[in-house]
């Protein structure tokens, strides 16, 4: 039986919303090993002089716990 922890993250895009949820995951992916999923809770922009400027993600990321 597989035992996972989930801790939750910020990032951020000047891309997209897709792009943000990749920058995390990648950045994440260089301390925690064996990330399973996540799960995206939120999704906000940042607007400068009516344009969009950042895309952010508030998401939950789960992996696997070794023994």
């Amino acid at each position: 039986m597989a035992i996972l922890k989930s801790v939750q993250i910020m990032s951020e895009s000047a891309k997209s919303f897709e792009d943000a949820i990749q920058t995390g995951v990648s950045r994440m992916s260089k301390t925690v090993k064996n990330i399973k999923s996540c799960y995206v809770n939120d999704q906000s922009c940042v607007v400068e002089d009516g344009n969009v400027t950042m895309f952010r993600v508030n998401m939950q990321v789960s992996f696997v716990v070794k023994d």
